[in-house]
């Protein structure tokens, strides 16, 4: 299970000297041929983007890509032009290494912010690592921040022979639109550049744009996906397009998932569902104002099971409801009825929180919209980890 998976493809990764621990920091993923193919990207809306960002949204115009280099310990960002020479430069290495054009190499990068590339390392490393490519799983170790364990994930496409493989990282900075995180995809199918483009904006939206843990939003987020045809699957009618964005959903989903467990400090993984809002649009406001709250937060790390801070955001996040209507439930555990304490005994809620995994079902009682969220607790691990640079 791995980035691998799907035919055609090979991938990598090395410790190059970027981060000074010597751990492994540096990947590629790449087609075994190094013949540009079909590709997709979906990035960060932030306006202080990565030159990584940049230079990956500038190389992909085409919409195709041999390879994908990326790097951790360094995030490449608010670095100005020079930024953007260091990251068109690791994609010239990268598509020496391997036998592509510079412009077929899209470059991912994660880590501190504002700090230069160490450019000696990748001018060896980068060489080093695509002449000796040395399997998926080791690029998926190489990407690693704050991370505790790798992030990989595999889906066949429908019934058919074809695949979709990723991996990725992200701990923390994750919020929607899109998550915190470096991503990489590949699959076999044979499919038009712009259908990629529409079923992985697709997948991403209810995936890794549904998962929060701390509200911020990095200058480096990236999913990008390769796509070769190797296995001789082609994607172009209406089922075939589905059963795409379905294998790259299920992918994506995994992968947040991962990042939401491996989540800094985290303790408590919280499945939220807003059903009866006026709109989808209300629906998905008001879940990411209970999601964000820091309070809310901090209420699942002490399993409190503090049903009136969830109604309090749901009233503040701009989605109209009538709050005497609204239901809110832990586990199927009735906490709030009709905007009121519904008298559940405490045993009962006590033992829902105590469980790691938790639902928590708002039903507002005013129309057909829905939305959900995926978010954490927010503990004293992740002040202590984040009160300093890291």
């Amino acid at each position: 299970m791995s980035v691998t998976s799907a035919q055609g493809f090979v991938a990598g990764g090395i410790a190059s000297g970027i981060k000074p621990d010597g751990v492994a920091d540096l990947a590629v993923v790449a087609t075994a041929d190094a013949r540009a193919v079909a590709a997709a990207g979906v990035f960060t809306t932030n306006l202080a983007c990565a030159a990584p960002v940049q230079v990956s949204r500038s190389h992909l115009a085409n919409g195709q890509a041999a390879a994908i280099v990326l790097s951790s310990g360094n995030a490449n960002a608010a670095t100005g032009e020079q930024g953007r020479v260091d990251a068109r430069r690791m994609a010239e290495l990268t598509g020496a290494g391997l036998g592509c054009d510079a412009t077929d190499v899209l470059v991912c990068s994660t880590g501190l912010i504002g700090y230069f590339m160490p450019m000696a390392a990748l001018e060896s490393g980068i060489p080093d690592l695509c002449r000796n490519l040395n399997g998926g799983t080791a690029a998926a170790d190489a990407i690693l921040t704050t991370d505790t364990v790798r992030k990989e994930a595999t889906a066949s496409v429908g019934t058919t022979t074809a695949v979709v493989g990723g991996l990725a990282k992200g701990a923390a900075m994750l919020s929607p639109a899109i998550a915190t995180m470096l991503a990489a995809l590949t699959t076999d199918v044979d499919v038009d550049p712009a259908v990629l483009q529409a079923a992985l904006g697709e997948a991403v939206a209810s995936t890794f744009n549904q998962l929060l843990v701390d509200g911020s939003m990095s200058t480096n987020d990236t999913v990008l996906v390769l796509a070769n045809g190797a296995s001789g699957v082609t994607v172009s009618g209406r089922a075939e397009v589905h059963a795409l964005t379905d294998a790259l959903t299920d992918v994506c989903g995994s992968l947040a998932e991962q990042m939401a467990r491996d989540a800094e400090g985290a303790t408590k993984i919280v499945r939220l569902h807003v059903r009866g809002a006026r709109t989808a649009e209300e629906a998905r406001r008001a879940a990411r104002g209970v999601a964000g709250s820091q309070l809310v937060q901090c209420s699942f790390n002490g399993e409190d099971p503090y049903w009136g801070r969830i109604l309090s955001e749901l009233g503040a996040s701009g989605a109209g409801f009538d709050p005497e209507t609204v239901t809110i439930t832990y586990n199927g555990v009735i906490a709030c009825r009709n905007g009121i304490d519904a008298g559940t005994e405490a045993a009962a809620l006590a033992a829902v929180m105590a469980e790691t995994d938790i639902e928590v079902v708002c039903d507002l009682a005013a129309g057909h919209g829905e939305a959900t969220m995926l978010f954490t607790d927010l503990s004293h691990v992740y002040i202590d980890e984040n009160r300093g640079t890291s």
